[in-house]
């Protein structure tokens, strides 16, 4: 594979520019058609900020990528830490210039914070256990409110945004768990409060979502398929409790009731 689609982590790119499109759909149905040019500049601003904090990743973590990803860029020799960090910084500094093309605040706000959140992580947070979590789990709630914002309307997945930030925690607290006796360098949750009561937080994270699932009921704000929600809040609850177990169960399980509600969600605006 050519070294630069590597180093961005093609797939993950597709992935991104899949949900932040996704989610402009959650928050303006059928008149997203209307918005089809701040809806590039996200695909844009997405495909850099994605790309960069790869790149970025790869700098930093270049000696331990040389045993647990030999086959990257800078651990194979084809590409030097040095050049792979001016890359992200380009990349994420880049992601930020073209939000300005939205000429839209709340675009500009959302992808400065997230810039500021990526740098932060690589350079220190992602060390410091429980607070990395957070800063992951918030990246990918931004991920929805950008969508929204590009069609002016943020507030429109604020719910959602808060939703997969909740269970995100879970799902990252239990792949700690999960790596606790292969993490180096890192102070993670189960290192300082012991597996069970970490068990216990990331439980009760995977809880919270589910619970916050029910305000769109209550608001009417969807179609009716949208109470296919209630199999996601199913598989978040067995997260909740498979956690204590088997933390690789309950990460996993969380990634596909993540995928369930989110077509949950995208057949209510339709419907």
């Amino acid at each position: 594979m050519n070294k630069y689609l590597q180093l961005f982590r093609i797939g993950n790119v597709v992935m991104g520019i899949i949900g932040v499109a996704v989610a402009s759909f959650m928050a303006s149905g059928t008149e997203i058609v209307d918005h089809w040019v701040g809806l590039l500049i996200s695909v844009l601003v997405v495909f850099m900020f994605i790309s960069g904090g790869n790149a970025l990743n790869d700098s930093i973590d270049a000696e331990i990528d040389k045993t647990a990803h030999p086959e990257r860029p800078v651990p194979s020799g084809r590409m030097t830490a040095a050049e792979a960090k001016r890359i992200g910084v380009m990349m994420l500094v880049g992601s930020v210039l073209a939000s300005f093309l939205t000429l839209d605040p709340v675009c500009i706000s959302i992808v400065v914070i997230a810039c500021v959140l990526m740098f932060s992580y690589e350079l220190f947070l992602k060390q410091r256990g429980f607070v990395g979590n957070l800063t992951i789990a918030a990246l990918t709630g931004m991920t929805f409110l950008m969508g929204g914002a590009v069609v002016s309307n943020a507030e429109g997945n604020a719910i959602v945004a808060l939703m997969a930030m909740l269970v995100s925690v879970g799902r990252e607290i239990s792949k700690d768990i999960e790596d606790m006796e292969s993490d180096e360098g890192r102070v993670t949750l189960p290192m300082r409060i012991g597996v069970r009561n970490a068990s216990i937080v990331a439980s009760m994270f995977f809880i919270a979502g589910p619970v916050l699932s029910v305000v769109p009921m209550i608001l009417d704000t969807y179609g009716w398929p949208y109470y296919l929600v209630i199999i996601a809040d199913a598989m978040f609850v067995y997260c909740a409790y498979i956690v204590f177990s088997s933390p690789h169960k309950a990460q996993s399980t969380a990634k596909k009731a993540m995928f369930v509600a989110l077509i949950a969600f995208i057949l209510g605006v339709i419907f």
